[in-house]
């Protein structure tokens, strides 16, 4: 039971996909994080059956204009917020401590309208040249950066004792979430590079490169993770080898 509640709030946590009412104690978020790849997989899913019923029936600009809505829609935007956050705390140059606070600021700042508005233009440009051949292994990267972001939650230090990857990682039973997050990675790794390896030789080596750079960043730039930081790094992950993704693990409830 517990693990069908995990999944349910797993849904409600990532997702805009309504999901039965659950309450969340403890036991219940035991294993959520080991749900969050499934979001992944629905996204990845919803794209592919895009691309693939559109072909050339429409103008690539409006399939790619959807192909970009598509995860937004799923998972209600929230994710951007967590890149938007980033770039302004970055682009700051101040202490680490102040870095953290800039994270926690609900001003929108100019670097963060920048790199926003620079993520949607790249996002359309390069989903407009997308292929059908190629979407079988990009929507397995919407599965694979999600379980790199959720082993990342578990297994990195945290920037701070409270917030979203705090809790989940304070709430989560580490060793099961983090074999199940393995899993994940091992399984659609190889059967990404097993459907075309063109494509999935690179999608694999570029996720390795990003989750060591992230672990790095987080650790020197933060002093470990956030919510905001565990929501980047899927979009660095897919941004190395596909066209866009969202990811991340913002919880409406827990502030980060």
């Amino acid at each position: 039971m517990n693990l069908i509640r995990s999944f349910f709030i797993a849904f409600s946590m990532y997702s805009k996909i309504p999901m039965p009412r659950t309450d969340w104690t403890k036991e219940s978020m035991r294993y959520a994080m080991c749900f969050f790849p499934v979001i992944g997989a629905v996204i990845g899913g919803l794209l592919y059956l895009w691309i693939y019923l559109t072909g050339d029936s429409t103008g690539s600009l409006f399939r790619a204009a959807v192909a970009v809505l598509i995860p937004i829609i799923i998972t209600g935007g929230i994710h951007l917020d967590g890149l938007l956050d980033t770039a302004d705390a970055l682009s700051s140059y101040k202490s680490m401590e102040e870095k953290l606070e800039i994270l926690k600021d609900s001003h929108t700042g100019a670097f963060a309208i920048i790199v926003g508005g620079a993520w949607f233009i790249l996002a359309l440009g390069t989903w407009s040249e997308v292929r059908l051949e190629m979407m079988p292994v990009l929507a397995l990267s919407f599965v694979l950066s999600r379980a790199l972001s959720g082993l990342a939650v578990v297994i990195f230090p945290k920037a701070k004792n409270t917030g979203l990857a705090a809790t989940f990682s304070e709430m989560a039973v580490k060793r099961t979430v983090a074999i199940t997050m393995i899993g994940f990675i091992l399984v659609f790794g190889v059967l990404a590079i097993y459907l075309n390896p063109v494509y999935g030789v690179p999608m694999d080596i570029a996720a390795g490169l990003v989750f060591f750079y992230y672990y790095r960043m987080s650790k020197n730039k933060f002093g470990g993770i956030t919510g905001d930081l565990a929501g980047v790094f899927p979009d660095s992950v897919r941004a190395c080898y596909g066209p866009y993704g969202r990811g991340g693990v913002p919880y409406k409830g827990v502030k980060r």
